[in-house]
């Protein structure tokens, strides 16, 4: 492969990882037309799980490491913090917003992470431009929200709202205890660890509504497609592009993610776009760009980990 043809590849991988996690969202929306949000969680977890053991077997590495008794305390932890929570979160929440919002609300991660960091990592805490971020995201946030609560009180739309932001803040929890107590650990071994004991939390909870399923091709297919492309091969997209990137351009997918769940939603569900919506969407998105702008080698060490949906 030629010198010039390789170097592309990194961006390659990184606009297909926009794609793929932009598109999760739309999976989720048509998903939860025909399952619970607790169904697709055991469906999508179990096809990514699958997805990465028959990648890692035909790379000849094993499944799990020597010292997987020792970390299954550690998988379990991202499983529920970082798979099992905030995915049944996002598919509930989806049911009530729209894809494009959706999205952006789970790019607020970076924000909350931002947050928490303070105490968790002091020797990488954000500037305070970086906090200036998290404040105008989180106005941001307000300008989605208040609206509908002002009008309607706690209804669909701002219960939805909250779902997805819950979600975030466990996805800020799990990517900060994966900075600290997981660094060093095998990718592979770490990604199918935390996809096969959601597979497994998740059946005695998805077990009640499986009867409820209605089997319809374009759901369980878009979950399939959830679990293998979004959750499977990205993860391993994602860790390529921080290999070859570095971490700093890599997490700007955070940025991109968005937009391509917008566009997708905006194109193939004919979701509508209010103004107040794009007004509070380009406000968080402003404030997850301050919260990312690194003004020291010390911040740029600091990079956080985005979010799948």
């Amino acid at each position: 492969m030629s010198e010039g043809r390789s170097g592309l590849l990194p961006y390659l991988a990184f606009a297909a990882l926009g794609l793929i996690w932009g598109a999760s969202f739309l999976f989720i929306k048509l998903g939860v037309q025909d399952m619970s949000p607790t169904v697709l969680v055991l469906i999508r977890a179990g096809s990514g799980a699958l997805t990465l053991a028959v990648i890692m077997r035909a790379m000849g590495r094993p499944l799990l490491g020597e010292k997987w008794r020792s970390r299954l305390a550690a998988f379990t932890f991202m499983a529920v913090a970082n798979a099992l929570l905030p995915w049944v979160a996002i598919a509930w929440g989806e049911q009530h917003i729209s894809t494009g919002l959706a999205s952006v609300l789970n790019a607020t991660t970076t924000l909350w992470a931002a947050i928490f960091i303070y105490w968790v990592i002091p020797a990488e805490r954000p500037s305070l431009l970086n906090y200036v971020g998290v404040l105008v995201g989180i106005s941001g946030v307000a300008i989605l929200v208040f609206p509908d609560l002002a009008t309607h009180g706690l209804s669909g739309n701002v219960v939805g709202v909250l779902a997805v932001l819950v979600a975030s803040i466990s996805y800020a929890v799990s990517a900060l205890f994966q900075r600290t107590k997981m660094r060093g650990m095998n990718v592979y071994e770490q990604s199918f660890g935390q996809l096969f004991v959601t597979s497994i939390l998740a059946l005695p909870i998805a077990a009640p509504a499986l009867p409820q399923v209605h089997l319809a091709v374009l759901s369980m297919a878009a979950v399939i497609a959830l679990g293998v492309a979004g959750s499977g091969v990205a993860y391993l997209l994602y860790y390529y592009t921080m290999n070859t990137l570095g971490p700093v351009r890599a997490t700007g997918v955070t940025f991109v993610v968005p937009i391509t769940a917008v566009f997708w939603g905006v194109v193939l569900l004919r979701e509508v776009l209010t103004t107040p919506i794009i007004v509070g969407m380009l406000v968080i998105l402003v404030g997850i760009v301050l919260t990312n702008l690194r003004t020291s080698k010390r911040g740029q060490a600091s990079a956080k980990e985005p979010a799948a949906a």
